[in-house]
């Protein structure tokens, strides 16, 4: 059954060490989303008095981190556990409980929304302010795609501005980072401890499962590292490089490491290699009757 929005529906605000800095949930509600906000919180987290301090009770869903940790690949045997890949984990079963069928995954340090193009396809960035009719339309496609997850393009997708690869037509890619559209009724595993994202959309997607991005409107969050809590410690600790290689650990025959050398300082970062990762369907008038 097609779902209903907002009625089977809610955003669920992945967050840790950071009760007074949850810039999503405002941003939520100043880019006119009024649906169901859930804050998912590990119960490691030592600042987890600030958030009951903060927020209404109601909006509050605590996960057993220690749990989670049992529940899928972490591809590692690391005791550090300053990741986001149990709390994506955990909102499958959290929003399950709660009776919400469908939902989104965000991180908690978004500044604002953007459309990428306007009403005649034509590459015009906007602040967005009606991200409930948005929200809707992602839904039902997310419904009709039978895609596993759909997520929004984020704000470094369109480095080069006009002039970049993302902002010359409206199309989907088959990667899926940073925000997630997802069922209970398709859940699948996030694995790795780092990168869970890129693991997950590329060992899932050459078993022939679905995951998109939509370049039609974005997400724009702090920079990386920049934040105090979440996973910058993580990330500061063991560096892109660590963070990269848990990807060719789950997909060895088709990403590599490589330099991205889209900014002043070159850095290490993941390569997919998209012809050997996922399957590839043929359009039907060339099959051979």
């Amino acid at each position: 059954m097609r779902p209903k929005y907002p009625d089977d529906f809610a955003a669920f605000i992945l967050t840790n060490g950071r009760p007074n800095n949850v810039l999503t949930y405002e941003t939520l509600r100043k880019s006119g989303y009024s649906g169901r906000i859930f804050l998912l919180i590990d119960d490691l987290d030592p600042t987890l008095a600030g958030y009951w301090d903060r927020f209404r009770e109601e909006e509050i869903v605590i996960f057993d981190k220690m749990a989670s940790r049992l529940s899928f690949d972490t591809a590692d045997n690391f005791d550090d556990m300053r990741a986001i890949c149990y709390a994506r984990n955990s909102t499958f079963a959290a929003a399950e409980r709660l009776g919400i069928p469908y939902f989104i995954q965000l991180d908690d340090d978004y500044r604002d929304f953007q459309y990428r193009f306007d009403q005649d396809f034509r590459y015009l960035p906007k602040t967005l302010k009606n991200l409930d009719r948005v929200f809707s339309a992602l839904l039902d496609f997310f419904f009709d795609s039978g895609a596993d997850s759909i997520a929004i393009a984020q704000g470094g997708d369109f480095i080069g501005g006009e002039d970049s690869t993302w902002a010359q037509k409206i199309f989907l890619r088959r990667k899926c980072m940073n925000s997630f559209f997802c069922s209970v009724g398709r859940k699948f595993p996030f694995v790795g401890r780092i990168n869970e994202d890129v693991n997950t959309y590329t060992n899932s997607g050459s078993r022939g499962r679905l995951f998109f991005t939509t370049n039609q409107v974005n997400l724009n969050q702090l920079r990386t590292q920049s934040n105090p809590g979440g996973m910058s410690g993580l990330y500061l600790d063991s560096g892109t490089y660590v963070k990269s290689f848990y990807s060719v650990i789950f997909q060895p025959s088709s990403v590599s490491i490589s330099l991205l050398r889209d900014r002043l300082e070159p850095r290490i970062h993941h390569s997919v290699s998209w012809r050997h990762t996922v399957p590839m369907i043929l359009r039907e008038e060339i099959r051979k009757i």
